[in-house]
């Protein structure tokens, strides 16, 4: 017979609460750290190639001269170097040294084409978001499975929620005090392996929820579903112009290219005389445009869309999730009437919703875009995440009877004083992460209907 040894409290409703919560950290865990691997050494992928080589040939480089040539012959070489092509979106140069973008559309493919600004000569193309960010950003995102990985990835990251707050009370000091809570001791083995899972995961707690919930507002049911549907830039604050039946997440983008406050939001349409003064030139042109949107602040970098059909708009627009300033709180989009120049629409951070400025900012920090400090600290945070997820498995590894064919899970309390309370919790997470939820009623599920019927099977999981 195995004897398992642990620090929980000594008292009998405490310890049976200790080993309640080991339990459900064990099993969350068993599904979450793969998943938490796999979202940290991309993340971290993603951090160090956006930095150094950056995405959509951002970075490509030139020799800076005195004059600019003008923004129609760059984009006419562009269109030139993709027969029978359509420009869609341009996007101006970050520094002086570095090419203007065009994006040039044939046959539903889309490739950039990168031109000198000065010479308006093409330096290369290669097909849009085809880099190595763009394929770990795959993984990242959905694990190239769709909607079945954006499901299970918003599982993942609901249950380790669960497996923040089943931590936080194993390791929340009780006798000990708060100095071994926070600074690991030095003694040897499992003890050791304890004590720096548990002072890094405590610290680490409120960074990982925060990345947690950041990551969370992307998925497709909690954050498009619950979150996103009733926080957006409403329509109404535009001063009574038209609007199409697009709406932003549609405007010449793929999903997650426009501010998260903006997605769900409907485009104005041109075609009216609704709108505000803008453009005074004679005619509406990108090189119009272009002075234009220098005129009212679009400096550096900055994107411009053209027209999307008979009522589409020229949209331009900054934002830090696309990498176009390290400042979200200078995001910024500005909506032009094709056809008369009136401005239809100016949106800026200050006019976002409480939940909108909070993702803006939220994003930057999730995605390290605020400069060389985020992608260190970023780093930090997904090294540490993968200690917890080897440092989780050397403390199972450890634990577990020698020789045994069995997970060796903590073992589960006869009796559950206060079990109204863990429910009550239990419902309260479910219904705030519905994915969580499902997992939960699934394992209980399990447990009762199946596992309860095969005493084998049983044995071999607990």
């Amino acid at each position: 017979m195995t004897t398992l040894t642990t620090d929980a409290p000594q008292d009998a409703s405490a310890n049976k609460f200790y080993f309640a919560a080991w339990r459900w950290h064990f099993y969350a865990g068993l599904f979450v750290i793969p998943f938490l691997a796999v979202l940290a050494v991309t993340g971290m992928a993603m951090l160090w190639i956006a930095w150094i080589d950056g995405r959509d040939g951002e970075r490509t480089a030139v020799t800076p001269q005195e004059i600019i040539a003008p923004l129609s012959e760059q984009a006419a070489a562009a269109v030139t170097a993709i027969p029978e092509g359509t420009l869609k979106q341009y996007v101006a140069p970050r520094t002086a040294d570095v090419a203007a973008l065009f994006r040039v559309d044939h046959d539903g493919e889309a490739t950039m084409v990168a031109v000198d600004p000065y010479t308006a000569k093409v330096i290369e193309t290669f097909p849009r978001r085809s880099g190595w960010y763009d394929f770990v950003d795959g993984i990242h995102s959905d694990l190239m499975l769709g909607v079945t990985g954006d499901r299970m990835l918003e599982t993942a990251a609901s249950l380790a929620l669960v497996l923040v707050a089943t931590g936080l009370y194993m390791w929340w000091p009780r006798e000990a005090g708060w100095r071994k809570t926070l600074v690991p001791s030095l003694s040897r083995g499992r003890g050791l392996w304890k004590s720096l899972h548990g002072v890094v995961g405590i610290w680490l707690s409120l960074f990982l929820v925060f990345f947690l919930i950041s990551g969370l507002a992307w998925a497709g049911i909690w954050g498009g579903k619950f979150v996103q549907a009733w926080s957006q830039f409403p329509a109404e604050k535009w001063d009574a112009v038209p609007l199409s039946d697009d709406t932003h997440a549609n405007m010449n983008h793929a999903r997650r290219e426009v501010p998260w406050a903006l997605e769900l939001t409907p485009m104005p349409a041109s075609g009216s005389t609704a709108g505000i003064d803008g453009i005074t030139a004679p005619a509406v042109t990108l090189n119009s445009v272009d002075a234009f949107a220098r005129e009212i602040g679009f400096d550096a970098r900055y994107q411009m869309n053209l027209p999307k059909g008979d009522t589409g708009v020229w949209t331009l627009s900054r934002d830090s999730m696309s990498t176009d300033s390290t400042d979200p709180m200078s995001d910024r989009t500005v909506h032009i009437d094709q056809y008369t120049g009136k401005i239809l629409a100016d949106v800026r951070y200050a006019d976002y919703s409480l939940a909108g400025k909070a993702m803006a900012v939220g994003i930057a920090l999730h995605m390290g875009t605020l400069g060389l400090w985020s992608v260190l600290a970023n780093t930090a945070v997904c090294l540490a995440v993968l200690f917890l997820c080897v440092s989780s498995l050397v403390l199972w590894w450890k634990r577990r009877p020698a020789g045994a064919s069995r997970l060796a899970a903590p073992p589960l309390p006869k009796e559950m004083p206060l079990w109204q309370g863990a429910a009550l919790v239990g419902i309260g997470v479910s219904m705030a992460f519905p994915m969580a939820g499902i997992a939960l009623l699934s394992v209980l599920a399990i447990d009762s209907l199946i596992l309860s019927r095969l005493p084998g099977l049983r044995r071999a999981l607990t």
